[in-house]
């Protein structure tokens, strides 16, 4: 990696337009990675991938692979993080800006879930559970926008709660 990338995800609040949004899919990609409980290049490799799918600026690339590398490492080695509190993270992000909620691709996700012949079933079951969780999230957010475009901002209130 070179010197812009890291110097860019280090100071990504400063220096990357919209910093908050591809944050937001570190915490999701991350998720899926750290879940696997192994940190190494072919979880990468596939982000890689993902990113250019989202991304056409190789910095934006870079800087996200750099931001995920960063949850993964709090979750997997220095464990200053667990699962249960980035989903926590993802899930008041989310709460904060419905719009983020079109940053997750589920068809994005699934190329993370480690096929359950290639580890232990815990795994794969917890993958499948944080691929369900988003899931849920994309089509309770769909149900509340059908929901207000059919009643209207008037007399309409949803408890986030």
């Amino acid at each position: 990696m070179n010197f812009t990338t890291k110097f860019l995800s280090q100071f990504r609040e400063l220096f990357v337009s919209h910093y908050e949004s591809l944050e937001f899919r570190a915490k999701v990609f991350a998720s899926m990675i750290a879940s696997n409980k192994k940190d190494d290049e072919i979880e990468y490799d596939i982000l890689k991938k993902v990113a250019k799918e989202i991304y056409s600026d190789s910095h934006r690339i870079n800087i996200l692979v750099e931001t995920t590398k960063e949850y993964v490492d709090k979750i997997i080695n220095t464990k200053s993080l667990n699962i249960d509190s980035l989903i926590k993270e993802i899930d008041k992000d989310i709460r904060q800006n419905p719009r983020y909620i079109k940053k997750i691709n589920i068809r994005h996700l699934k190329q993370f879930l480690v096929e359950k012949s290639h580890t232990n079933e815990d795994t794969y079951l917890l993958q499948t559970k944080i691929i369900e969780y988003f899931k849920n999230e994309i089509k309770y957010s769909r149900e509340r926008k059908i929901k207000k475009k059919k009643y209207g901002n008037r007399g309409y209130f949803i408890s986030l709660s």
